[in-house]
């Protein structure tokens, strides 16, 4: 099947539920069993069934079975969070002793993983350039067990040539992880371009309303996945059947809700690339971005988030520019119906490259409302920022 009809019936069986067109959401801790021997069966493939809460429910179950269709993958893990999903899939592939390689563009949270509780368990870590390509190959060492990627990297989108690393890893014995989160199966097909494991914060575009938690790693190997499974159901990274369900119904209208973040985030990019209080929109789909052949290449569509480089600025014009919006609301996380605008000046942590741009930094997100509102809003904006530059 195409990818539109996958997303709208896989992990879906409605004659199991007389014919109700959406898995019930199960709200359970508890499962039993009628005999001794059924019991001791059921633990014994825990983490394929349906055996207690923790592990997942028939709901859990189902959105599982759906993102694995929709990533191309065999296997799917939900847990409780996209950094849920970062820290059990590191968990579960490194042990005391081993090296990861951390693209030095990653979400600051996983950065912090490493540099806190991976560096306490004894894992090191070694933050490369997401340019670097083929180029991996000279740092990864006998102890290398993983090459973690995301791409287009957090704050400043460079994208990654996945492949070339891939190729790079796989020929010295090291696995590729690969945060997906921005561009979602529909826009990037990991498994096709060499990534071993995909991992997304489903909190962003496969929920979309901004109203659940809900991470996954979806993967090609069964033994990869009962791992996966142990190491989530060992920590405690329990999905809520509540959010599976809210992830599932999201995701049915994951491929028309990303044509619109892509088409209107395309034109407000455009729009602010000729405005003179910027100096660079961070956003490879724009022609004369620098990953552009890369996207072209490996990506079928862009998302609705990017970033904007303004030429000046102090910490205050851009909070009299910001605490003003009408559309764009402050906030974290992203891939809602709503825009999101947060600054990111100072939030740009680099240690294997150089960040050098001095001036005030904005990550947006494109929602579902018009452009042309968005465009006005923004345009608002930026003669407010001009404004208190005159006010000083």
């Amino acid at each position: 099947m195409k990818q539109d009809t996958t997303v709208v019936h896989s992990g879906r069986d409605p004659q199991r539920f007389d014919g109700v067109v959406n898995v019930p959401a199960y709200r359970a801790s508890t499962v039993t069993f009628p005999t001794v021997a059924d019991l001791k069966r059921k633990h014994a493939i825990r983490f394929e069934t349906t055996y207690y809460g923790r592990y997942g429910t028939p709901t859990t179950a189902a959105l599982e079975e759906a993102v694995a269709a929709l990533e191309g993958a065999t296997h799917c893990a939900a847990t409780s969070s996209g950094m849920g999903a970062v820290a059990g899939a590191l968990l579960t592939f490194l042990k005391q002793g081993d090296h990861l390689l951390m693209v030095d563009t990653v979400y600051w949270p996983t950065r912090k993983f490493c540099d806190v509780f991976l560096k306490n368990f004894g894992v090191e870590t070694t933050y490369y350039d997401p340019l670097i390509g083929a180029g991996i190959a000279a740092l990864i060492r006998p102890n290398t067990k993983i090459v973690y990627c995301e791409s287009p990297g957090s704050h400043t989108f460079q994208v990654q040539d996945i492949p070339a690393i891939a190729g790079e890893a796989h020929a010295k014995g090291a696995l590729v992880l690969l945060d997906n989160t921005w561009a979602s199966p529909l826009f990037f097909e990991p498994f096709s371009k060499g990534v071993d494991v995909s991992i997304q914060a489903a909190t962003k575009y496969i929920v979309g309303h901004s109203d659940a938690m809900l991470g996954t790693i979806s993967v090609r190997q069964r033994d990869w996945f009962l791992a996966i499974k142990d190491t989530l159901g060992s920590f405690g990274y329990a999905t809520g059947s509540e959010e599976a369900f809210l992830g599932l119904r999201g995701l049915r209208t994951l491929s028309a809700r990303l044509e619109r973040h892509q088409r209107s985030a395309l034109a407000v990019a455009t729009w602010l690339q000729s405005q003179p209080e910027v100096e660079r929109v961070l956003y490879p789909a724009l022609p004369d971005d620098p990953g552009h052949a890369l996207w072209t290449r490996d990506f079928t569509g862009a998302s609705g988030l990017f970033g904007v480089l303004l030429k000046a600025g102090t910490e205050e014009q851009v909070a009299h520019m910001l605490d003003h919006m009408t559309l764009f609301a402050m906030g974290y996380s992203w891939g809602g119906y709503e825009s999101l605008v947060i600054p990111t000046r100072g939030a740009i942590e680099r240690t294997a490259t150089q960040w050098t741009h001095q001036g005030p930094s904005l990550r947006l997100h494109i929602g579902l409302e018009d452009p042309a509102d968005l465009i006005a809003d923004l345009r608002a904006g930026l003669d407010r920022l001009g404004e208190k530059a005159l006010d000083q």
